[in-house]
């Protein structure tokens, strides 16, 4: 079965929404809230697959996290 263009960018989008609500979720459940700073970092953390994004999300210190994705922008 192949699915249409339309049908396939619509499943990215959904799926980077997803990824999104993961990464806020986590980042308010770690550090109590999702201030400016943190935003910041989210898009750049968009690029990773979830096998990548979550194990730092998890391991990393909130000033790690920082330094790693706002040295990227």
């Amino acid at each position: 079965m192949r699915l249409s263009p339309l049908l396939l960018e619509q499943l990215e989008t959904a799926t980077q929404q997803g990824s999104r609500i993961v990464i806020e979720n986590v980042l308010k459940f770690r550090f109590n809230s999702l201030d400016d700073e943190l935003r910041e970092i989210i898009q750049p953390m968009l690029s990773l697959s979830s096998e990548e994004f979550l194990p730092l999300l998890l391991q990393l210190s909130r000033e790690e996290l920082l330094a790693r994705f706002n040295s990227e922008n």
